[in-house]
């Protein structure tokens, strides 16, 4: 929903409204479909709302095997305040899911690991949900010899580590969250990264807004600088993020090149409206802008 201004405790009329699908999984589906990729994506969906994310990605030519769920799936409204240039979520929680269907989703993505060039898993868990569900995804990987993504923070990327994945990528928040203690300098950051490398990741990026990325492979550190851009909307900017890694990953790219692509893919998700909807051309426009630094 798109304000023009937004006053709290006052009613807003939007000029803008626009219905859509997004999430994490989600959000990186659309974008490595908008890459030429072929992605399977997978979750929880239920009801009338489940219905409408499976339709909807159907008509995008991407491929889908949900696990129904008797809860209806969750909503989530980002407001767009273009008078002060603010992006808020507000966001539904969600519901639990019984653990059988937990099985089931796991076996999908056991059956899916021997035909595919990764796995990636995203996001928060639902409540009461196995800890260990992202380990044993990435475990999974790499019985099949496929790259493994972890974008999680807290238990499940702590839990996740023990499989050594082949990437995790959290946000600033997220790691410091994960790690416990605040990351007020570049040495505190790479130091958690150093946790994460030390606790099995075998490459570690952390992305954070508008400041630089930083990647480390166990061998070399890299500083990434984002593109100039004038932001429409920057959700889902850390999925596209992923999506772009991802992409660049299974072509041979060494991280910091990855990087740069993931980076302007990301910048590129900024530039419209709806999460994960990029366009191509923006990023092979906006790789260029990209600034990657080895650092000692």
């Amino acid at each position: 929903m798109v304000f023009r201004s937004l006053a709290l405790d006052a009613v807003n009329r939007a000029v803008t409204t626009i219905d859509g699908v997004a999430g994490k999984s989600i959000n990186v589906a659309k974008v490595l479909k908008a890459l030429g990729e072929s992605p399977v994506v997978t979750g929880f969906i239920g009801s009338v709302r489940g219905s409408f994310v499976e339709s909807a990605l159907v008509e995008r030519g991407i491929e889908t095997e949900f696990v129904k769920v008797a809860a209806e799936t969750r909503l989530c409204i980002t407001v767009i305040d273009e008078s002060k240039g603010a992006h808020t979520e507000l966001v539904q929680e969600s519901d639990p899911v019984r653990k059988e269907k937990y099985s089931e989703l796991f076996e999908i993505i056991r059956r899916a690991a021997g035909h595919c060039g990764a796995i990636v898993v995203s996001g928060t868990l639902t409540p009461r949900a196995p800890t260990d569900f992202y380990r044993r995804c990435t475990q999974v990987a790499a019985v099949h010899n496929v790259l493994s993504v972890v974008d999680a923070k807290g238990p499940a990327l702590i839990e996740a580590l023990k499989a050594r994945p082949g990437v995790v990528k959290p946000n600033r928040p997220e790691l410091a969250a994960t790690v416990g203690s605040q990351l007020r300098t570049e040495t505190d950051l790479t130091g958690a990264m150093w946790q994460l490398y030390e606790r099995g990741a075998q490459r570690v990026v952390v992305t954070s807004g508008k400041e630089p990325t930083f990647a480390f492979d166990g061998q070399s550190w890299w500083r990434i600088h984002a593109p100039k851009i004038n932001a429409v909307n920057p959700i889902g900017s850390g999925d596209a993020f992923t999506a772009g890694l991802v992409w660049q990953l299974l072509r041979g790219a060494d991280l910091g090149e990855a990087c740069r692509w993931a980076c302007a893919a990301g910048a590129a998700n900024a530039l419209t409206i709806m999460a994960g909807e990029l366009r191509r051309k923006d990023v092979h426009r906006l790789a260029a802008e990209v600034r990657v630094e080895e650092i000692d």
